[in-house]
């Protein structure tokens, strides 16, 4: 177990979502953001859930190569319909297709997040259930107006003007967002990381 005497590790996002920055900014950690650059396609007849978690810790085995003594965060987020995986779309009418197959509907958002730090390694994911209001197709033009989806996957952004879209949710929120943030402090948790630590993270001076 790290001393928690000592001081974190630095702390690296290995991923260029704003979102995920924003929701450790408001944790107060210090951090840098070193974003990997991976192959993130599915492999055929890749279940959602193995491929969350494959590619978080793709993600932080990558940029942990370069940061041998960081704690290093990584997440994947993927949008799933049925049997159907929405990724970002690449397009607007690709995202209006997508908004247009989630409307009146509920759908699974998993995120997978890995935690590296040198040898240790910790990952797992989350699952949460968002249902979807109604949507005319004039509703979903005026969203896409909004410009916040082409980077988003299931083409909405639930903590920006998207949440309009949802009717109800079930499970974590911040793993909406695209990091769930009670499953990433347990896996700090799982490599040496006490919960009463995580919240000296930031606060900590040499």
């Amino acid at each position: 177990m790290i001393d928690v005497c000592r001081k974190t590790p630095p702390f690296v996002l290995a991923s260029g979502s704003p979102r995920r920055e924003q929701l450790l900014k408001a944790l107060g950690w210090d951090f840098i953001k070193d974003v990997p650059d991976i192959d993130e396609r599915l492999y055929t007849g890749e279940k959602a859930e193995g491929a969350v978690v494959r590619l978080a810790l793709e993600k932080a085995s990558v940029v942990a190569q370069r940061h041998h003594e960081c704690l290093v965060v990584a997440a994947d987020t993927i949008v799933r319909l049925g049997q159907a995986v929405l990724g970002k779309p690449a397009n607007r009418l690709e995202a209006f297709e997508i908004l247009g197959m989630l409307g009146g509907k509920t759908h699974e958002v998993l995120t997978g997040v890995a935690i590296v730090q040198g040898e240790r390694k910790a990952s797992g994911y989350e699952r949460t259930l968002v249902e979807f209001r109604d949507l005319t197709r004039d509703a979903i033009d005026a969203y896409l107006d909004c410009n916040e989806s082409l980077d988003k996957a299931g083409a909405y952004g639930i903590q920006e003007r998207g949440s309009l879209l949802v009717k109800s949710i079930h499970g974590c929120y911040f793993n909406v967002v695209g990091l769930p943030l009670g499953l990433m402090s347990r896996l700090l948790e799982d490599i040496g990381v006490p919960l009463e630590h995580q919240w000296r993270m930031g606060y900590e001076r040499p």
